[in-house]
């Protein structure tokens, strides 16, 4: 139904990503589309969320974001009331879920050693460019080393066409991301995994898991705008409890 990350995280951090298995949208939203920005019908969408809540056993509603492929962070202390800008969140509270909804961009979540404190990333191109892992990682409390990153479903490195301004805006940054990129014709196959990888790595963050999952090439259990254009999103979520 969805997919569980294979990490050592602590017991008391949880965490999932959505597939499109499970929820009422009809369409090109067919399955458990959870955006409500997408064209779906609000009561489908609705019913979509209150459904994953009830499944997972949380007391409070996901913490869902407006998402703009900014480098904010949303420091959650309670339950959210509205639904903020930003494009990661962090908390330390029990029970509140820290919410990216995705289709080709790729979710990260992190945790720490200890269990203390969770945070989840929508990292599209344009915000990995411009840090927001960075600056989601600098927002824990405990040093990168003692974190550890789990990278969920995102367009695989055989699907991830792009020009070569978007090369050349990463290896500005760094030139050891140069890996990530293979010529393909005039265009580039980017590895979006790969230059999550290394920047996490040049924060301090070693312990990266995941990052075998393609939401491009795999139709029946993802949703993917490159692909289909108008489509739904899933979500990755990360909770502490007791």
């Amino acid at each position: 139904m969805w997919i569980t990350p294979d990490w050592p995280a602590p017991a008391n951090v949880k965490a999932i990503s959505t597939t499109r298995f499970g929820g009422i949208s009809q369409g090109v939203y067919a399955g458990l589309n959870l955006g409500g920005h997408v064209g779906d019908t609000p009561a489908a969408v609705s019913h979509n969320r209150q459904w994953l809540q009830q499944q997972l056993g949380l007391v409070h509603a996901p913490a869902w974001l407006s998402q703009t492929h900014s480098t904010i962070v949303q420091a959650l202390h309670e339950p959210l009331v509205g639904i903020p800008h930003a494009d990661a969140s962090i908390t330390r509270q029990l029970g509140l879920a820290c919410t990216v909804m995705t289709a080709d961009c790729l979710p990260v979540l992190l945790c720490d050693r200890q269990g203390t404190q969770v945070g989840a990333v929508h990292a599209g191109w344009r915000g990995l460019a411009d840090g927001i892992i960075e600056q989601t990682v600098t927002c824990f409390a405990q040093a990168p080393d003692q974190l550890l990153a789990w990278l969920g479903p995102a367009i695989g490195p055989q699907a991830f066409e792009v020009g070569g301004e978007v090369r050349e805006q990463f290896l500005a940054d760094d030139p050891a991301a140069e890996s990530a990129f293979q010529p393909k014709g005039e265009k580039w196959l980017a590895d979006i995994y790969q230059l999550a990888r290394l920047r996490l790595h040049r924060q301090g963050v070693t312990q990266v898991f995941g990052g075998s999952e393609c939401t491009v090439s795999d139709a029946s259990r993802f949703f993917s705008y490159r692909r289909d254009g108008v489509t739904g999103r899933q979500a990755s979520l990360i909770w502490l409890e007791k």
